[in-house]
């Protein structure tokens, strides 16, 4: 069971991976612009997010970026879901609703 999941992990990581680097459209925007609020869900010391991170949040569907947030994926890529959570309202953006 444990290997099983393991390869999971993988095959999700590899499939991040390729849509990061072929910037995919994730959730209504590229990966490679969500990755500029990456500074602001980072821990210890998270950066107030920027103007450009509140940007593409505001384009983003944020209902659908709120599935990733119990997902392993975002820990994996050096992002604290915890974090990620607060940025709308850090934005001053609607936070959706059941996130």
């Amino acid at each position: 069971m444990e290997a099983a999941r393991k390869l999971v992990l993988v095959v999700a990581l590899l499939v991040v991976a390729v849509e990061v680097s072929n910037a995919q459209t994730i959730c209504k925007v590229s990966a490679n612009d969500l990755l500029t609020c990456k500074p602001a869900a980072t821990s210890p010391n998270p950066a107030p997010p920027t103007q450009t991170c509140c940007s593409v949040l505001a384009r983003a569907d944020l209902g659908c970026l709120c599935m990733y947030k119990n997902s392993n994926l975002l820990p994996s890529l050096g992002i604290d879901p915890n974090l990620a959570v607060q940025l709308p309202a850090k934005c001053h953006l609607p936070r959706p609703a059941n996130c």
